[in-house]
């Protein structure tokens, strides 16, 4: 008898992966004269899968594919959304790869979320991820033209109702999203579980010290920063840094290393222990109290309590040259926060990087 799949671990694809798809698809029509039923498309990460492809048509130097989101076992509002790639030639500009963003795709209207205002709601992985899944298929067409990729949504805008986007400034549908290309179900008692074990691990290998991490872009930035540690000491949380702090002193290690980026250790410092973005808000008064604290005059203090995101807070700071002085105090909120909860329970250090993985600042626990 064949044996199914825990219910909670099965891992979905991205909007990012799903709308590389669906270009690489619609590129390869115009390439041969007809949008294949399926294509393989190279995630970031690196892997090589096969999508299905829904829909298909090419005529007059434009060609239409469509690949439809599977998010696993993730409870996401985009399951089953309708990743739609319109590619058109551009005559006689070779080389160009021009990226769009079509009905359903939000437009960006403020900043902090590290895009350009008034352009798609398209991350910059995925954006990556497209154009190298369109250069990989046009091949030899882009010799002469170029290409104009449109990336849609049907029924994208009702879909982003029930996310954050409207008070991140993202406005008329969804963003398109995905570092790696896969969709682990983080929101499921089975990541949860998995975080929980991988804490228990590193304990009964006898290692004194965990490093928790909110993603796999934090976990590479700390791996780099702490090559002496032992892998097994590395622990992607994900969004559960309460299930990762309690497993850390149910079984008595001692040390622990958060890596994290502005976003997830402001909810951190706020107190917040599930991080996800859903949950809660991000308490821009406590980024404009960090801000003040190091130096930020009052003006901006007062644009970065009105923003919607903590990123915002950091972009300007970075602007007055203030950024390592602010992420030290932020780092310094979180031990704060946390040591509160947790006294004496383990020494704790801080890592912040920015969304490339660059070091911004390092804080250790004052000992008494």
């Amino acid at each position: 008898m064949e044996t199914q799949k825990a219910k909670g671990t099965r891992k979905g694809y991205t909007t990012g992966a799903c709308s590389a798809a669906a270009a690489r698809a619609a590129t390869l029509g115009l390439v041969a004269g007809r949008v294949p039923d399926a294509i393989d498309c190279q995630l970031p990460n690196g892997q090589l899968v096969r999508f299905t492809v829904t829909e298909g048509s090419c005529e007059n130097g434009h060609a239409h594919a469509v690949v439809i989101k599977d998010a696993g076992d993730d409870p996401d509002v985009t399951d089953k959304a309708h990743l739609t790639a319109d590619v058109r030639l551009l005559p006689a500009m070779p080389d160009a790869v021009l990226l769009k963003g079509g009905a359903g795709v939000g437009m960006v209207t403020m900043r902090g979320l590290g895009l350009e205002v008034g352009g798609p709601a398209i991350n910059p992985v995925p954006r990556r991820n497209i154009e190298d899944n369109v250069r990989a298929a046009a091949g030899t067409l882009l010799s002469n033209d170029g290409l104009e990729v449109t990336i849609s949504v049907p029924g994208g805008e009702e879909m982003a109702k029930r996310t954050l986007n409207a008070r991140l400034g993202i406005i008329g549908g969804i963003s398109i999203l995905g570092t790696t290309g896969i969709v682990h179900p983080y929101s499921t008692a089975a990541f949860r579980a998995s975080v929980i074990q991988g804490v228990e691990v590193a304990a009964r290998q006898g290692l004194d010290t965990v490093v928790l991490t909110t993603g796999g872009r934090t976990e590479k930035f700390v791996m780099r920063e702490l090559p002496d540690l032992a892998q097994l000491c590395f622990v992607q949380m994900g969004d559960f840094l309460k299930y990762a702090l309690d497993t850390v002193v149910d079984n008595g290690i001692r040390h622990v290393v958060i890596g994290g980026m502005v976003g997830k250790l402001t909810k951190m410092a706020q107190g917040e222990t599930i991080t996800h973005a859903g949950r809660n808000e991000v308490d821009t008064d406590l980024v404009a109290d960090i801000a003040q604290a190091v130096g930020a005059p009052p003006e901006v203090c007062a644009e970065i309590r009105a923003a919607e995101t903590a990123r915002f807070g950091a972009e300007k700071m970075e602007e007055l040259g203030l950024a390592h002085e602010f992420h030290l105090e932020l780092g310094r909120r979180v031990i704060g926060t946390l040591v509160a909860r947790y006294p004496k329970k383990f020494t704790l250090k801080v890592l912040v990087c920015d969304f490339e993985g660059n070091k911004l600042a390092e804080v250790e626990q004052a000992h008494d």
